[in-house]
């Protein structure tokens, strides 16, 4: 179903794409729009045993657009330096396929925003987070990606200092 990537010797390993998508702290989550259009929208997120965790307001573009369709694809950049003197930029990135949908159990809901409450405020107390999330919770939504796909590709210059030889 997924096309194998074109310039395949840039392709990150599995070990690292996981990385990538552990210590990032946003990306772009892409969606079947309205009217047809793509719907791409910059999103916090923790990422955890083959599942992404968002959450969101209860309405709007992006909840009508995951109703209609779950399927969606999360984009995270995890180095982006430039190179001027190359022209270039050294990058590794790493997008994932699955499908989104909104956690209805309060205890599901409850593990996921706790999820997502450790990994933007790791030292904050259990007190404090809790108290955090209860102030929300009426009009929190929590959005569960199960990933099917993950595909993650790195600038050629860093393929190259890997000691991969014959790159195209």
């Amino acid at each position: 179903m997924f096309p194998r990537m074109r310039r395949f010797r840039q392709q990150l390993p599995a070990e690292e794409c996981d990385k990538i998508l552990s210590l990032g702290t946003s990306g772009v989550l892409a969606l079947h729009g309205d009217g047809g259009y793509p719907y791409a929208v910059p999103i916090s997120y923790v990422y955890e045993d083959g599942k992404i965790y968002f959450h969101s307001a209860p309405s709007g573009h992006k909840i009508e657009a995951i109703k209609r369709d779950p399927k969606a694809s999360f984009c995270v950049i995890g180095q982006d330096q430039v190179v001027p003197s190359e022209y270039t930029t050294y990058f590794k990135s790493v997008i994932a396929f699955g499908a989104i949908r909104i956690l209805e159990d309060q205890g599901e809901k409850m593990a996921a925003i706790e999820k997502l409450a450790l990994k933007y405020a790791p030292n904050d107390s259990a007190e404090n987070r809790t108290d955090a999330i209860m102030r929300e919770w009426k009009n929190l939504c929590v959005l569960e990606m199960t990933v099917s796909h993950i595909t993650g590709k790195e600038a050629v210059e860093l393929t190259r200092r890997r000691g991969k030889d014959n790159i195209e």
